[in-house]
């Protein structure tokens, strides 16, 4: 039992109330503290030419902090990159910043408390409560993977590496929670002496946010810095449109989609209404989703199917605890939802005959759907189909004619879902070697990210070219698209890619401006 009015673990909202020495923020020992720069400066540690693993270290005059803390996603290459993520002292942190929950910009922020990092973590109040469940859940995956790993290598007589460890456990995930402090959209917050913050909604996914900067120098003046996070597509369902920003003298967007345009919505609907036409009535299909925004999303498109009629019922199975925990976390933020999904979720309650939904909550329930031929639809997690239940359910549909694959949405370099869209013939999955049978649909157009003409919307929204531009969280080949897109249809000139482990200086060169205060 938990005291009235106090959350389990409470956030660190309240931090001061943990006592003296927990919870509260303590100054790094005197042989650990590093002289400060005159000018703010930022490196690199993620996210940049890839998109995964987004972390920026700032330095300013007044202290450092973080903004976002991602976990490398994809391949053998990513576990060492999260080995090696923190170039700095987690120790001399003052605050970290991040913009919204899913792991590739917060997957690693266990690891940074368990290595010593004593500061707050920002976050908007939904980003709180996903993380709750996106961060456990993490810690718990790890954990079993390095249960069966330790059991495969006693039968086995493999060597275990240091590689083979979970980056963090739950215990060290539950402890991170404790940091958190929530923040509504809008509100000015401090960060460091002289910085401080305000989020703006990011329409990505519940709780998602653009991260608007202000950092005063010595005489007054300010600068501001914007940070874009993942800005969703304007027009989607469940959550709001990207908020425009009027003024800023440093921009951060991320080029996830950079390159290309997502086709019109109202024909990739179509193209999943006909997909779902031709394969329920003899077999199933499977839908691998992230667990937070993707999972919610689909959900009302399916629904939206039968409302307008499309389709006469459905069956629809969400298999993933993750996905069923963020879903009631969405179901209390309905003041973050747009205006027609709250419509749509009403009506959702209303006609459970035509719409049935349900989600499992035990392996048994899970393990049952293999058993099913025809006429489900699974959606699943993870997104990328890297762990969790997707797995299973991919080795039992995938050598099967007469079942679908929906990918909807972005599948990083190195993982089974890549391999699937590139066209695989064959996929490993738990060692074994499974024949891809099943009929594979790309449905690009469903992401959360926003295509080129949605980036350059947001980018557009500025009053004047920012002094500096930098595109991030995109593969190099959409980074450098969108920059010179940015530079031919926008105009601006300074526009940069960065590399991981680059630094960059922001010496105010052209003057400050003064801002609100």
């Amino acid at each position: 039992m938990t005291k009235k009015g106090r959350r389990p673990g409470n956030d660190a909202e309240n931090h001061e109330g943990h006592g003296a020495g927990k919870g509260r923020r303590r100054e790094p020992p005197h042989f650990l503290r590093r002289h400060l720069p005159l000018f703010p400066e930022v490196r690199f540690l993620g996210g940049v030419q890839e998109v995964t693993g987004s972390c920026y270290h700032v330095a300013a005059p007044g202290g450092e902090f973080l903004v976002e803390c991602g976990m490398f996603q994809g391949g053998r290459e990513a576990t060492r990159k999260n080995l090696e993520a923190f170039a700095f002292d987690p120790w001399a942190l003052q605050a970290v910043i991040v913009t919204h929950a899913h792991l590739d910009h917060s997957g690693l922020l266990p690891r940074l408390v368990a290595l010593g990092a004593r500061a707050p973590i920002h976050v908007t109040e939904a980003t709180a409560d996903l993380l709750r469940v996106m961060l456990l859940d993490s810690a718990h995956i790890q954990e079993k993977e390095w249960e069966w790993l330790s059991k495969q290598s006693h039968r086995t007589r493999r060597r275990l590496m240091v590689s083979d460890a979970p980056l963090y456990t739950v215990a060290q995930a539950q402890e991170s929670l404790r940091w958190l402090q929530r923040h509504d959209y809008g509100r000015w917050f401090p960060v460091v002496a002289g910085v401080r913050a305000r989020f703006h909604d990011a329409g990505h996914i519940l709780g998602s946010a653009i991260l608007e900067l202000e950092l005063e120098r010595g005489d007054g003046a300010l600068r501001r810095w914007v940070f874009s996070g993942d800005l969703g597509m304007p027009g989607r369902p469940l959550v709001r449109d990207p908020a425009l920003i009027p003024e800023a003298d440093v921009v951060w967007v991320e080029s996830t989609y950079g390159d290309r345009e997502h086709r019109p919505w109202d024909e990739s609907v179509a193209e999943l209404e006909t997909v779902l036409r031709q394969t329920l009535p003899r077999g199933n299909v499977v839908i691998p989703a992230f667990a937070v925004g993707r999972t919610q999303e689909m959900i009302l498109v399916l629904a939206d199917l039968v409302r307008r009629g499309r389709l006469n019922s459905l069956n629809v199975v969400v298999d993933s605890p993750m996905a069923t925990e963020a879903s009631e976390i969405s179901a209390r933020h309905l003041d973050l939802w747009d205006e027609p999904s709250r419509e749509l979720f009403s009506w959702m309650q209303r006609n459970r005959d035509r719409f049935r939904l349900r989600f499992t909550s035990s392996v048994e329930e899970s393990m049952a759907l293999n058993g099913v031929r025809s006429g489900l639809v699974i959606v699943s997690a993870s997104g990328m189909c890297e762990a969790g239940r997707i797995k299973y359910h991919l080795k039992y549909n995938l050598p099967r004619p007469e079942c679908a694959i929906v990918i909807a949405g972005f599948q990083a370099a190195g993982t089974l879902g890549r391999r699937l869209v590139d066209g695989a013939q064959q996929v490993t999955i738990f060692g074994e070697r499974i024949a891809v049978r099943a009929g594979l649909h790309t449905i690009g157009s469903m992401s959360a990210h926003a295509d080129r003409q949605g980036l350059l919307g947001w980018l557009r929204g500025f009053r004047r070219p920012p002094q500096q531009c930098f595109v991030t969280h995109g593969e190099s080949g959409q980074s450098q698209a969108f920059a010179d897109t940015i530079r031919s249809e926008l105009g601006w000139s300074s526009v940069e890619i960065p590399a991981r482990g680059q630094t960059w200086q922001d010496s105010w060169q052209r003057g400050g401006r003064h801002g609100e205060k």
